[in-house]
């Protein structure tokens, strides 16, 4: 057996040689002709590398075939790249890709196979830059996006994602109203009047719809309440104008307006007759009519310049134009000005641009009178500076000047107007102010002079410049002032009396507050008119002259107003307690007057003046403060809802001090012998007497300060009122037996208080150095006698 498998051994080797030796022989034979993407099987046969092939398979024998691409990618697909991606073919293999629009979730370019695809949507329309240029719209799609245009747009035929301008006037019909001139805008086109064309009832211009009228003189008519017949006259010729008015005479028109004007204030008679609010009534009716009438009907001007001068002075210039330079001077005999269109018409408005600037000389006369009123900041200076303006009117210098242009809204400019203005050689002395104004209608038809908004860049002798947020009727004014000189011994006087008035103040209402033995009607009112005089003169000293916060200032006034009230009040029924007082003297009745004080005082003491300054707080909230100190405002009689009620109680507080001393001396001719009520009575009529002082009579010397003796009646004032806490004291405190009698205990008592002390350690020390107590010390003192009961 051994021996066969042993036979068998050759065999088996030759086998396991043969395929190396064919190894051997093939590399050795290798075929040398094998195409490019291929390479040799052996001397005779080529194979194709991966992902290419031949027309005979993988492995070929004839030297003219080639191994070519396969397309992984053409149908049927070999391989499956999944949803929302796309094959691509390679030289010798392939790829996938998500389809445009769409991206891996891990940021990658490429995939292999379908269980690698992660592809998701890609929002293009939030890509930088942005796909869609202009004012066209994006619209996210699935993985992709559109260009939309808005109303107005149409896409670009050579840029689809651009939007172009639709000319919607070229359409037709046209798409405006035959009235009006159609004017493209981007996106959209908006309606214009034409020349000579205004606006129909109802409908607002440079809108789609809109649709105008051919242009009419505007309504002017005469302020209702004047009789004046050269102002019937001037009106009448108006509606001449109005009635047969036509745009292409729009020209003549205007002239004739302004001779209308001119002849008017050239002979004013009957209008310089009419009361001064008249006047200004008069004044304001032919500024604002003229500046309406002008700025509609130069719109039917052709485009240019009109200046125009009438006999009397008023001087006309007026400017229209479609185009052109922005910024306008508009110059005339006594005035220029000086603004851009851009400001007071707006660079894109359409239409005609107007500018107009009037002067009127001959209206100085009926607004020579008229107020004038400060900006609040020009207020606050002249208030730091301790100046503030006369009485006297101010003085016009310049002619009045009107400045309009066809836009009506013109408050509250970014860039001021500058007006220069031509006037009478003059100086300004030390007490008067040039002022740049302008006219301030009212709601009653009247107006003012203002300053707000405007403010005096430089004046010289003969002009003055000023600039202006907004345009109106202006003027230069010269106004009279004085600067706040207080005389120093009158305020010395003033806080040394006050200051004292305040200490005997405070003392008599303690006393009355504390002294039980006294307190009785009388007491009562004592204090209430104590609190009220100390409240006041306390307010009076601290806070008159605490202007800086308006707000502040104005509850300081209302306070002082009330308070100084209240002690008018007070001192009227002091006055009244003491007539009743005094005539029940005649039969000994005092509980009668006692009840009717008690009801009347508290309801009349502080309601009467609340009720009066609720009034004046109601009526009139901005007078409370003025620009000088925290007191009523001189203004509109204002004053008089303080001196009003204080001259009535001065004049009762007369008539009741005379009454009373009447009845004294009635009481004082039927003397008896009673001694006592002799007393009682002289001591009365002595506080009667004194009553002049704590009744406020003493306050009537402050109308007497006028003419020569008004520095004397100043003093004697000053003195005198200061000093009213201090007799208040002196009369119902010091004079008084009860009270004197009170302040007896009072110091009795602290001097025993402190005699307490010394005496307890004195008997110590006497009972430590005696050795024995001495028991007669402690014995009850041996009666020397008795005394009789009294019989």
């Amino acid at each position: 057996m051994r021996n066969g498998h042993l036979s068998l051994l050759p065999g088996v080797l030759t086998q396991l040689l043969l395929p190396l030796g064919a190894a051997a022989q093939k590399t050795s034979d290798c075929a040398r002709w094998c195409p490019l993407n291929s390479r040799c099987v052996n001397a005779t046969a080529c194979r194709c590398s991966p992902g290419f092939t031949s027309s005979s398979g993988d492995i070929f024998t004839n030297r003219l075939e080639n191994c070519d691409d396969i397309d992984e990618c053409r149908p049927p697909l070999a391989v499956s790249c999944g949803k929302f991606a796309d094959c691509q073919n390679t030289e010798g293999s392939f790829y996938c890709e998500c389809s445009p629009g769409y991206q891996l979730a891990s940021g990658a370019k490429a995939f292999r196979n379908e269980s690698e695809n992660t592809c998701q949507g890609v929002d293009k329309c939030q890509l930088k830059p942005r796909l869609c240029k202009g004012r066209s719209i994006c619209i996210n799609t699935q993985g992709n996006y559109t260009c939309r245009c808005p109303p107005g747009l149409e896409l670009n035929l050579s840029d689809p994602n651009v939007c172009s301008d639709v000319d919607e006037c070229s359409f037709r019909p046209p798409v405006c109203h035959n009235s009006t001139v159609c004017i493209n805008t981007v996106g959209s086109y908006r309606c214009c009047c034409r020349r000579g064309w205004e606006l129909k009832p109802g409908f607002q211009n440079k809108q789609t719809d809109t649709t105008c009228q051919e242009m009419s003189f505007p309504a002017w008519t005469e302020p209702p309440g004047i009789k004046s017949q050269g102002l019937s006259h001037f009106f009448e010729t108006v509606q001449v104008l109005r009635r047969d008015f036509k745009p292409a005479l729009a020209q003549d028109t205007i002239k004739e307006l302004i001779r209308g004007v001119d002849e008017l204030l050239q002979t004013p008679q009957d209008l310089e007759a009419l009361p001064r609010s008249e006047q200004h009534r008069v004044a304001t009716n032919l500024l604002a009519g003229l500046e309406d009438v002008l700025r509609n009907i130069s719109q039917s001007l052709p485009s240019g310049t009109l200046t125009f001068s009438a006999f009397a002075g008023i001087d006309l210039s007026l400017k229209v134009q479609e185009q052109g330079d922005r910024n306008v001077t508009l110059s005339l005999n006594q005035a220029k000005m000086l603004l851009s269109l851009d400001e007071v018409h707006g660079s894109s408005d359409s239409g005609p641009s107007v500018v107009g600037l009037v002067s009127t000389p001959g209206l100085g006369k009926l607004l020579a009178k008229a107020p004038l009123v400060l900006d609040p900041k020009q207020q606050a200076l002249l208030r730091e500076r301790k100046e503030w303006l006369g009485e006297v009117s101010p003085v016009l210098l310049s002619d009045v000047v009107s400045a309009f242009v066809s836009n009506k809204d013109t408050q509250n400019l970014s860039f001021p107007v500058t007006f220069i203005f031509s006037h009478r050689s003059v100086t300004p002395g030390p007490t008067q102010k040039a002022f740049c104004v302008f006219w301030e209608h009212s709601q009653d038809g009247g107006g003012h002079w203002s300053t707000t908004g405007c403010e005096m860049v430089v004046t010289r002798d003969a002009s003055t410049t000023c600039q202006c947020s907004h345009l109106s009727s202006f003027a230069v004014l010269m106004a009279h002032g004085h600067v706040q000189k207080e005389d120093p011994v009158l305020v010395v006087i003033t806080y040394v009396g006050l200051g004292l008035s305040l200490l005997c103040l405070l003392l008599a209402a303690l006393t009355f507050l504390l002294c039980k033995a006294i307190q009785n009607t009388s007491t009562s009112l004592h204090l209430q008119l104590s609190i009220c005089l100390f409240l006041a003169h306390l307010l009076f000293l601290t806070a008159i002259d605490q202007t800086k916060i308006k707000l502040l200032c104005a509850i300081i006034a209302g306070a002082l107003h009330y308070l100084y009230l209240a002690s008018f009040t007070w001192m009227l029924l002091e006055g009244l307690h003491l007539f009743l007082t005094a005539r029940n003297l005649m039969v000994v009745n005092y509980s009668s007057v006692s009840r009717f004080m008690k009801r009347l005082m508290f309801p009349v003491g502080y309601g009467v003046p609340a009720l009066i300054v609720a009034i004046s707080a109601a009526s009139r909230p901005s007078l409370y403060g003025s620009p000088t100190s925290c007191w009523l405002h001189p203004a509109k009689m204002f004053i008089w809802s303080f001196l009003g009620p204080v001259c009535v109680i001065i004049s009762v507080n007369l008539v009741l001090f005379f009454m009373t001393l009447w009845i004294l001396q009635s009481k004082l001719s039927s003397l008896n012998n009673d001694v006592s009520t002799l007393q009682n009575t002289r001591m009365l009529t002595f506080k009667a007497t004194a009553q002049l002082l704590i009744l406020g009579c003493t306050w009537c010397l402050g109308v007497l300060q006028v003419g020569p003796a008004a520095r004397v009646m100043a003093y004697l004032f000053t003195i005198i009122n200061s000093l009213q806490g201090a007799f208040i004291f002196l009369v119902y405190c010091l004079l008084s037996r009860q009270v004197r009698e009170q302040y007896g205990k009072w110091f009795r008592g602290v001097r025993k208080a402190k005699a307490e002390p010394e005496n307890y350690t004195l008997s110590s020390r006497a009972v430590s150095d005696a050795s024995t107590p001495n028991t007669e010390m402690f014995s009850p003192p041996v009666s020397q006698g008795k005394s009789e009961p009294s019989r």
